[in-house]
């Protein structure tokens, strides 16, 4: 379960070496006809009634969530006679790399399921097409999904995505472990104070309770989710410059690095050693994504728990990701496929209570807060922070920016460089990153 967590969920934050991939040759893309969006036989997403079409659908599900996925297809399939859609699975970052010159060639899918995170990239290539006309027929709004969500589908002030759901990060503890250092396992810590005093308690028990990894997964992420809770960002408002070297974002990276050096974590924790040591017993707490929640699950035997994630600074914030449905665009545009596309994406997004069940908080208010979803007790315990989700800005080509965030931290956590000098060096090498995206994408 691991390795396959770990192949699927590469990509799930940031897009790690996307950037060259995506600036492919895409002539063919950005020509053609396809901003003809008219649909012959079909009233924007509610209904098609034209001739059957055959539509591909390319993604990136490789793990369970792709069987709960390929169910919804299938049913879809059975629900309407005149549109078919053909599924094909890649590994992210295998379908992300492909995807560009798939439809420079032609032979690209119709509907491609895509991480907020890297819509602005394949926006700006010409790969995919605006959406502002589906929102509207479907009379969507911003009332009908979390702001934070829904303003993520959006470049330049166009629609490009039509939001599915949203993964955020969770807080995961071992209710034995806590009940062995005289703690109450049905009351995880919430605060900073109570998350320091549990760690003295579990220290006394002589358990290391929190992991610190210097990977992405999950230490980089954690370390994401504390800078926006001391108020820090990533970026400038512009996305010109990089800002993840402010005196919060250094006071994040503090605390997290502190928490190896005064005991509560080893040093070089190997990768996914944290959530190993979680569910053996060794440690008590881990930041984790809500993918996690089926496989533990699975773990008979292990008493745990899963809740947002600690207020440690002074606002609440965690890293979240979104999948978006976008059309892609072709060489020569037809109408009855995009209207039936439309379908697609509308029946999907209504039915995302079934997808839920794969891991997702779904982005429909209206699901959100259905007693069906709230029946799902460990995922629909996640949703809250849909309110306050840390997103990636909308700009092209933050793969390499964000990954060279995480290296920065990497270094911290590793004790190759101080909290401040790995970040201020992070600093100088994303600003040449991102001045070298708006060469190659534009302002």
């Amino acid at each position: 379960m691991i390795q396959n967590e770990m192949s699927r969920r590469r990509l799930l934050g940031l897009g790690v070496g996307l950037g060259a991939a995506a600036t492919l040759t895409l002539a063919g893309c950005g020509g053609g006809s396809s901003s003809d969006r008219s649909a012959a036989a079909g009233n924007g997403g509610k209904d098609y009634s034209g001739p059957k079409v055959d539509l591909k659908l390319w993604n990136g599900f490789t793990g369970g969530d792709g069987d709960i996925f390929k169910k919804l297809v299938d049913q879809f399939n059975t629900e309407h006679s005149n549109i078919a859609i053909a599924v094909s699975t890649y590994r992210w970052e295998d379908y992300y790399a492909k995807l560009p010159g798939a439809v420079s060639s032609g032979a690209g899918p119709d509907i491609a399921v895509m991480h907020m995170d890297q819509l602005a990239t394949f926006a700006a290539r010409g790969v995919i097409t605006e959406l502002d006309d589906v929102a509207k027929a479907l009379e969507l709004n911003e009332g009908d999904f979390a702001p934070t969500v829904w303003k993520g589908g959006l470049y330049h002030d166009k629609r490009y995505g039509i939001p599915l759901d949203m993964h955020p990060l969770g807080f995961y503890y071992n209710k034995a472990v806590m009940q062995k250092a005289g703690l109450d396992p049905n009351k995880p810590p919430a605060t900073r104070a109570e998350y320091e005093a549990a760690l003295t308690e579990l220290k006394k028990s002589g358990v290391q309770g929190f992991w610190v990894s210097p990977f992405q997964f999950t230490g980089g992420m954690t370390f994401y989710s504390l800078l926006h809770q001391w108020g820090g960002t990533l970026f400038d408002q512009g996305v010109a410059k990089a800002t993840f070297n402010s005196d919060p974002a250094v006071e994040a990276c503090t605390w997290l690095v502190d928490m190896i050096k005064q005991g509560h974590s080893p040093s070089n924790v190997g990768q996914d050693a944290d959530y190993l040591a979680l569910k053996s017993g060794k440690n008590a707490f881990n930041w984790n994504g809500i993918w996690q929640i089926n496989d533990l699950a699975k773990s008979t035997g292990m008493q745990w728990g899963v809740a947002p994630l600690p207020q440690i600074g002074s606002q609440q914030a965690a890293w979240a990701n979104s999948h978006n449905f976008t059309i892609v665009k072709q060489r020569s545009a037809d109408p009855n496929k995009i209207s039936g596309a439309k379908v697609f994406i509308n029946w999907l997004s209504q039915h995302s209570l079934d997808w839920a069940k794969g891991g997702q908080v779904p982005a429909r208010k209206a699901v959100r807060e259905s007693a069906e979803f709230k029946a799902l007790p460990q995922i629909s315990s996640l949703a809250p922070e849909l309110e306050y989700a840390a997103f990636p800005p909308a700009a092209p080509g933050l793969g390499e920016v964000i990954s060279t965030f995480y290296t920065a931290f990497n270094e911290a956590a590793l004790g190759k460089k101080s909290p401040k000098q790995a970040l201020d060096d992070g600093v100088a090498k994303a600003n040449k990153q991102l001045e070298d995206n708006r060469k190659k994408y534009g302002s």
